[in-house]
């Protein structure tokens, strides 16, 4: 099994910046993507951005040149910096594992950690 827990949310006023963590435990895959997903209210999940074990990023339109995602595999950690906020990236911000272990690829979610922006 695979816990994982993020930190790092909070209240912030437009423009300002905060910095998630996701820290990992448990039984973990060499082979995996590490991923943050948001959901606003009313909205469904969306994927904000994703990394590999091989530093390949990707990010959502959205956020492309505002937030930064990195990961400390020694430490089993993932961070999301995330700059210049605005009122719209207000949502509950999720980590994902996806890893390949006997045989099959698996998902793994923490349990959100809430990001509000607002003046």
């Amino acid at each position: 099994q695979v816990q994982l827990v993020e930190s790092g949310g909070g209240l912030v006023q437009p423009g300002g910046s905060l910095r998630l963590s996701c820290a990992a435990s448990g039984s973990i895959s060499s082979i995996n993507a590490k991923g943050w997903y948001r959901q606003a209210p009313g909205k469904e999940r969306e994927l904000v951005a994703t990394i590999t074990t091989g530093g390949s990023t990707g990010y959502a339109d959205s956020v492309k040149g505002r937030f930064t995602i990195s990961r400390d595999d020694a430490k089993n950690l993932m961070f999301l910096q995330m700059n210049s906020l605005k009122p719209e990236d207000t949502a509950v911000y999720y980590c994902n594992l996806r890893q390949f272990r006997g045989g099959i690829w698996s998902d793994y979610w923490g349990q959100g950690t809430q990001v509000t922006v607002s003046a």
